[in-house]
């Protein structure tokens, strides 16, 4: 009996390892496929930002009408637009169904070969732990980017303060060429000028601010509950919006910059 549950698990785990290796070629293809098609994509953009006036000339005259009107021209503009949404939540659904019947079917294995007991009885349990996972995943991202960001505003103030007191020390004349992160060279002596970052942080933070419906007053707490009722709302998951995704990926980007200490740098600007 013993015999006949270790090979049916061993069965199992073959199969859990052959649905696994398919499902990841077509992972990997299909993302492929994606990143080639947005690469073109952002080719033509770059193409028609090059061409500038000339292109809007040309496809606001009757030559642009009747190329936007051409079925397969328009079919065109329709795959290169909708293709890498579509693509890259088909990925997303592929990799959640991967992992939940990989592991549902692995653990059955190891309860048929070793006696392990399985995690879960059934597969929403698995794909459950696959959507916290992801979301664990996505958080220490965020986390990374926000102290990233921190450290490059600091920078900026830090170099800033610098150039100030490097001004006041040799009177704002020529040899000024040490800071050049984001300097600007006035082609005088040597000399570069810097821009006070303090009202582009201020605009941000304003404007992060508005993304998620705070006050520019709010705190850590308050902000923190906003993005997370905003983010909820905007979810591609939940949200069937045309625009939920740059809507969501904006409040992702505001919450990520309104970390703690530009919290704190806002308020002393006041």
């Amino acid at each position: 009996m013993n015999i006949l549950r270790k090979i049916a698990g061993k069965v199992l785990y073959g199969i859990a390892k052959f649905i696994s290796v398919v499902l990841g070629i077509l992972i990997t293809i299909t993302e492929t496929i994606v990143t080639f098609v947005v690469s073109i994509a952002r080719g033509f953009v770059v193409l028609i930002g090059m061409g500038g006036c000339l292109f809007l000339f040309l496809f606001a005259g009757p030559l642009g009408i009747a190329l936007l009107l051409n079925p397969i021209v328009l079919l065109s503009i329709l795959f290169f637009v909708i293709f890498p949404i579509l693509g890259t939540k088909f990925v997303s659904y592929l990799k959640y169904i991967r992992y939940t019947i990989t592991e549902y079917l692995f653990d059955r294995a190891s309860y048929l070969i070793d006696g392990v007991s399985y995690q879960f009885q059934s597969f929403d349990e698995y794909g459950d732990k696959y959507k916290r996972m992801e979301e664990e995943k996505r958080r220490k991202e965020q986390e990374r980017r926000r102290a990233q960001q921190q450290r490059e505003w600091e920078e900026r103030f830090r170099q800033w303060y610098e150039y100030q007191n490097s001004q006041r020390g040799s009177g704002g004349y020529g040899g000024q060429g040490s800071y050049n992160w984001y300097g600007q060279n006035t082609g005088y002596g040597n000399q570069q000028t810097y821009t006070n970052p303090t009202t582009e942080f201020k605009r941000k933070y304003e404007k992060s601010c508005d993304l998620l419906g705070v006050g520019y007053d709010a705190d850590k707490y308050q902000i923190k509950l906003a993005y997370r009722k905003k983010a909820k709302e905007y979810h591609p998951d939940l949200n069937k919006s045309p625009d939920a995704t740059k809507i969501f990926q904006q409040i992702n980007e505001a919450y990520e910059f309104l970390s703690d200490g530009n919290i704190e740098r806002y308020q002393n600007m006041r």
